[in-house]
């Protein structure tokens, strides 16, 4: 069997208000905007993708902000909490930062010999930041405001909320070369072998975990790394083979994408790295200027009118 899949490729999330999701993410949390474009099947919407400098995979969290849509709930059968790394020793500042622009905080829980630090951005979408056990050497973006001590690096790990363990742990392993590496009461830790970053992924097993109402604040689906597109097709002849369904490639400007439902219900997409995000604005710019998909180009002036203007 091959192992082709490299962990977390991106985390993709719904928004209610653009400018306010923009302003968390790069002023507050201090993350790069590296692609301002539209969703491919909505272009009245933004589509953001924040991250590192380069807009490296495990590094990326992406939003639809539909104006007005609504706070959802999660709930089972969805990505339901995604954690950052950040630096040791930057906890006080998160926690000093987070009090100044009034973020909404929980307590400190430990979970696998990690201590995670719960927040919510403005849309009530679950975050933590963690410090993990494992020195993390990626590089985060910095800001003005956030030094490179501070930075946060990309993700540690995402939690999915589960009715039952065994259809998803199987297409986790079997599939997409994780391994079970821990237990704690009902949350399992599921861990990628070929890539040292953004590599796990934890199930919560709720059987009475509420319906998930998927809006503002919720996840929309998660995306695995492959490095290309002959390690993706590779993949997707064997998820087929094991009888789950999964949609043919879909070019999505900056890498292309596969589809498909885990059992439990969870969006899964496999993204390749190719071609990256500098293939149509120099390092130095992305995320400075409106970019769209060849096929809405030609109605660039009618969908400049309806989208939000970003400050």
């Amino acid at each position: 069997m091959n192992n082709n899949v490299l962990g977390l490729h991106h985390i993709t999330a719904i928004a209610n208000l653009a400018q306010r999701n923009y302003d968390f993410y790069t002023k507050v949390f201090g993350l790069r905007l590296v692609k301002k474009t539209v969703n491919f099947d909505d272009p009245g919407t933004y589509h953001f993708y924040y991250g590192d400098e380069k807009g490296n995979a495990g590094t990326i969290l992406t939003f639809f902000p539909w104006e007005g849509i609504g706070k959802g709930r999660t709930g089972v059968g969805m990505a339901t909490e995604i954690a950052y790394a950040v630096p040791a020793g930057s906890e006080e500042f998160w926690k000093e930062r987070f009090g100044q622009h009034n973020v909404l905080t929980g307590e400190a829980v430990e979970r696998f010999g990690e201590i995670y630090y719960p927040f919510l951005d403005p849309d009530g979408l679950n975050l933590s930041l963690v410090v993990p056990k494992n020195e993390d050497n990626r590089s985060g973006w910095t800001t003005p405001e956030v030094a490179g001590e501070q930075a946060t690096k990309g993700f540690h790990n995402t939690t999915l909320t589960l009715r039952d363990l065994d259809p998803t742990a199987n297409v986790l392993t079997e599939l997409l070369d994780y391994k079970q590496v821990a237990q704690e009461g009902n949350r399992y830790r599921f861990q990628n072998q070929n890539i040292g970053t953004a590599n796990i992924i934890d199930i919560l097993v709720d059987s009475n975990a509420g319906r998930a109402v998927n809006t503002a604040g919720t996840n929309h689906h998660i995306a695995f790394r492959v490095k290309d597109d002959a390690d993706q097709m590779a993949l997707r002849e064997k998820i087929m083979s094991a009888g789950l369904q999964i949609t043919p490639q879909i070019d999505r400007d900056y890498f292309h994408s596969l589809y498909f439902r885990e059992p439990g219900g969870v969006l899964f997409e496999i993204a390749t790295e190719n071609p990256g995000f500098d293939v149509d604005e120099p390092l130095t710019a992305l995320g400075t200027s409106l970019k769209l998909p060849k096929q809405y180009e030609g109605h660039r002036d009618e969908i400049e009118k309806v989208l939000p203007v970003l400050k």
